[in-house]
């Protein structure tokens, strides 16, 4: 007998267009040190209510590498990240297989959600995962990975690379040293 190890095609499908809530920190929680916006959940993370869950994400092991976390995190842990004044949100919040299937409309409302949102939190760090995804939402044509000039009020505003085992330009090892640099910036 064969144990199913994911969801079938047909789950993955029912979870199209799926909202998927963020991690954020509670009341009784430390100040919000980063706030992580990916581009918008997958498919996998529709489906489970895990952000950065499809297999072969290099999220949760670059958040660990770059020292971020004790330890490397499942998908499903990720309410551990607001003790350590983490959090998670998407620029879009519309699920899909693939962020290109997302408009540039939906990329630039949800820049204006992130400011809303970053206004609202108040975070240290806007951390977007997603370099096209900013460039989009943000209106900055030429922003490159790293921290930006831009801020939203008194956060400051990093751009690391999508962590999607689809983008190809980036390895596990690259992506772990952006994630790095950035923690250092803010460690220092």
């Amino acid at each position: 007998m064969r144990t199913r190890r994911g969801p079938t095609r047909a789950e993955l499908e029912a979870a199209r267009d799926r909202l998927l809530p963020d991690v954020l920190p509670g009341p009784d929680d430390p100040p919000l040190r980063v706030l992580f916006s990916g581009i918008n959940p997958g498919l996998v993370s529709a489906y489970t209510g895990h952000h950065f869950a499809r297999p072969g994400n290099r999220f949760w092991p670059a958040l660990h590498a770059a020292g971020f976390t004790p330890r490397l995190l499942a998908p499903a842990e990720q309410g551990l990240l607001p003790p350590l004044g983490l959090g998670i949100t998407n620029v879009a919040p519309r699920a899909t297989a693939r962020a290109d299937e997302l408009t540039d409309d939906e990329l630039r409302a949800g820049g204006r959600r992130l400011v809303d949102l970053v206004g609202r939190l108040r975070p240290s760090w806007l951390a977007v995962v997603g370099v096209v995804a900013y460039r989009t939402a943000f209106a900055e044509p030429r922003a490159a990975v790293g921290k930006q000039d831009r801020a939203i009020g008194s956060t400051q505003i990093w751009v690391l690379p999508n962590p999607s085992g689809l983008n190809a330009h980036y390895t596990p090892a690259t992506i772990a040293a952006a994630f790095a640099e950035l923690h250092g910036y803010i460690s220092d």
